[in-house]
């Protein structure tokens, strides 16, 4: 299912997570305040605008509380991203994703409610706008081919349920691969495997399948 997602910022990071996420199908809104940074994207999302994403009221002009989700991926300017991040909450979104330059860049963004902090050095634009479609429970996602992909699950709601009465196969259409637990890690756990609170699963299918997990 199509998603719109606001994109504040279109700079290597910002672009690639816009391009990828209008590619699969969802509705993208790209907004930077260099003209050439939005020229460079406008023929490869919905809707490129040039605008100063630090502003309340140009951000509440365009309803973001109606977005499924925004991501914050402004370059080098801390304040201008942690700004936005605490002014897209404000306003109602939903879910919103920021990019870190630091640890302590990213500690700040959380305490200013990003619901996830990724860092550029780390992950690739592609694999942050698979991840970005993801559901909450997943922590992590890994792209292997077209449509197809690697999701890591936290056991929050699962914890307690053996891998045979959550049926991932037969309810989503997807193959659990590995199980970590502490320091542990099982390869193709066993059905009758429980489930303990802070377990890693690692599970892989397609991404529509991916993206309907509700555990």
């Amino acid at each position: 299912m199509a998603r719109q997602i606001m994109v504040l910022g279109t700079g290597r990071f910002g672009s690639a997570i816009a391009r990828e996420l209008e590619r699969i199908g969802n509705e993208v809104l790209a907004m930077d305040r260099d003209p050439r940074a939005v020229e460079s994207i406008a023929d490869h999302v919905t809707h490129a605008l040039t605008a100063d994403v630090t502003d309340q009221e140009i951000l509440k002009g365009f309803g973001p509380q109606d977005f499924d989700a925004a991501v914050v991926a402004i370059g080098s300017e801390e304040r201008s991203s942690i700004m936005a991040t605490l002014i897209l909450k404000r306003l109602g979104v939903r879910h919103v994703l920021s990019k870190a330059q630091n640890e302590l860049h990213g500690e700040i963004l959380s305490m200013v409610g990003a619901d996830r902090v990724v860092y550029p050095e780390r992950e690739t634009g592609t694999r942050v706008a698979h991840s970005l479609l993801m559901p909450l429970v997943v922590t992590d996602y890994f792209d292997v081919g077209p449509g197809y992909g690697l999701a890591k699950l936290r056991a929050t709601k699962m914890a307690g349920k053996t891998l045979e009465e959550l049926d991932l196969r037969g309810s989503y259409g997807v193959t659990p691969l590995f199980l970590r637990r502490r320091d542990k890690v099982m390869m193709n756990p066993h059905r009758e495997e429980r489930l303990e609170e802070g377990d890693e699963l690692t599970v892989a299918g397609r991404d529509d399948q991916l993206e309907k997990l509700e555990l």
